[in-house]
């Protein structure tokens, strides 16, 4: 599970820090690397978590991107 989500009783208001983007961005390199790692060895069913939990991450990223002041 993705190191910035927690369950929503333990949320809070959260400041969004380059710090905290840029840990999701390494993250989803990482599960680039792994969904093309098992695609390649013909298991392509078994990355399906990774490729949930990386598109989770985009989807979080997309959000705060369109929450940001344009720049």
């Amino acid at each position: 599970m993705s190191v910035v989500f927690v369950p929503k009783k333990q949320r809070g208001k959260a400041q969004i820090n380059h710090e905290i983007i840029q840990r999701l961005l390494d993250e989803n390199d990482q599960l680039v690397r792994c969904i093309t790692e098992y695609q390649q060895k013909g298991r392509a069913t078994e990355c399906v978590q990774y490729q949930q939990i990386l598109h989770r991450n985009l989807v979080y990223l997309g959000n705060i991107a369109d929450a940001s002041p344009s720049v």
